[in-house]
């Protein structure tokens, strides 16, 4: 009798990498039966016709996402003292004091957070928010949807979401597997790690070291290097459409040379659309000098401003918008999901772009996958001022430090310097493609086109 695996979704993060790529394909060559538990508003069986069992009772217990802010405060604080580095402070959110209401609570999640500062204060604030989940009306609906399915394993797609706790706390209690993906290359240091599950999947042997560093709790027999879904479509010839095709389906000029420019989220960059319109001056200037270069500009999917607008209005005969292919299901930034589709659209934006220009983006690793470089904007804007964030914090984060060589990017550290940097580029006078692989390996593993294989091979020793 074929085994029975939940892939679990407390939230849309996951779709990309477990519902779109072939992961649920090899599953079922394998043998597996794959029910999808979907706790998001996206209909996995009438979208894509797979089998599903809808979570309707969303309602995670009002205290936990207080219990979680001050779970990550303090564990952000133990390891800012535990290995003497201020960079955990710059991963905190600030404070907020604006109204009566807002003051109380703010002063009710600082005094916990002095009371419980040390690691057995850590496993006590983890206990009360699984104490608090598990009072829910969700953790038993949960339970019963357990019970009713009888599932051999549930496979967690991100360590992330507060959504997961109720139901995964459920089928632990159950005795049922649970095994949780850690999402994104930067979770493990940013305190990300929300929920307790009996095993981990991870990208890396980096990212595994990382595991263990951060939570003395979790043994090594429990972490697994299985790589991630996330840079498989880049390996999918099928995906791949001819020059003349992609531009003919996306209004580009055959004949231009595209440099692609990834937009950021506002907290990461909230001066983001400068750096657009740096790149089209210089786009400018080389055009004037003899060359025929456009910028695609793929915006960031959960970006809803309008900041970039007036600098795209000016720049209409340099800029060609190719939006990804994202929809919104709901008003929230985490309402907007993936597409299948968008696996294609990114795919070839890759393949058909000189090189991708952003700040600090993981679609560094996207662009190495097609052997194209990749700039990072690093200077000041004229226009930062106090209160506004600068992307110079970025790159002192923890999962820079993953670097092999500053040369694994093109970093731009004067604006004076762009123009210089980009005709390098495209004269093949500059890349960060040798280095680039590297870090791509210790970021993404050692075989970023197999870790669906990787990851089914381990559910099997689980089970078993």
């Amino acid at each position: 009798m074929s085994k029975k695996v939940f892939v679990f979704f407390p939230d849309g993060v996951g779709l990309r990498n477990f519902a779109f790529t072939k992961f649920k394909e090899i599953g079922e060559e394998k043998g597996y039966q794959i029910v999808y538990w979907n706790n998001t508003i996206f209909s996995l069986k009438d979208q894509l016709g797979y089998d599903e069992v809808k979570i309707e009772n969303h309602k995670t217990h009002p205290l936990t996402p207080v219990y979680s802010r001050i779970r990550k405060h303090i564990e952000l604080n133990f390891s800012q003292k535990k290995f003497n580095d201020k960079v955990y402070e710059t991963y905190k959110f600030p404070f907020g004091y604006k109204g009566f209401k807002n003051t109380l609570k703010t002063l009710y999640i600082r005094l916990l957070i002095g009371f419980n500062s040390s690691q057995k204060g850590i496993i006590r604030i983890r206990k009360r928010i699984n104490a608090l989940e598990r009072s829910t009306t969700k953790y038993q609906y949960c339970k019963a949807q357990l019970l009713e399915h009888e599932p051999d394993l549930v496979f967690c797609t991100t360590q992330r979401a507060t959504q997961s706790i109720s139901a995964l706390l459920a089928a632990k209690d159950l005795g049922i597997p649970v095994v949780a993906f850690v999402y994104s290359w930067d979770n493990v240091p940013k305190a990300m790690q929300v929920v307790e599950a009996d095993f981990y999947f991870v990208w890396s042997d980096l990212m595994k070291e990382e595991v263990l560093k951060y939570y003395p709790f979790v043994k090594e027999n429990q972490v697994f290097v299985t790589g991630t879904p996330q840079f498989e479509p880049h390996y999918d010839r099928s995906l791949f459409k001819t020059r003349e095709v992609f531009c003919s389906e996306n209004n580009l000029d055959s004949s231009k040379r595209y440099i692609c420019f990834s937009g950021d989220d506002e907290t990461t960059s909230p001066l983001d659309q400068y750096y657009l319109e740096d790149l089209a001056k210089v786009v400018r200037s080389l055009n004037v000098k003899g060359e025929n270069l456009g910028i695609i500009y793929r915006k960031c999917p959960v970006d809803t401003t309008t900041r970039y607008h007036a600098v795209i209005d000016a720049n209409k005969d340099v800029i060609r918008v190719l939006d990804p292919l994202w929809k919104a299901a709901g008003k929230n930034w985490n309402e907007i999901l993936p597409t299948k589709e968008d696996l294609g659209l990114l795919h070839n934006v890759c393949a058909h772009s000189e090189f991708v220009t952003n700040v600090c983006s993981s679609t560094v690793f996207d662009f190495v996958a097609h052997d194209k470089p990749c700039i990072y904007f690093n200077y000041e804007q004229p226009q930062l001022r106090k209160g506004i964030r600068d992307i110079g914090q970025n790159y002192k984060y923890v999962h820079f430090r993953s670097m092999p060589s500053q040369e694994a990017a093109v970093f731009c550290t004067n604006k004076a310097d762009l123009e210089d940097q980009v005709k390098q580029i495209l004269d093949k006078k500059l890349s960060n493609v040798p280095d680039g692989k590297k870090w791509y390996e210790i970021v993404a593993g050692e075989n970023p086109s197999g870790a669906s294989e990787t990851i089914w091979y381990n559910i099997k020793k689980i089970i078993e």
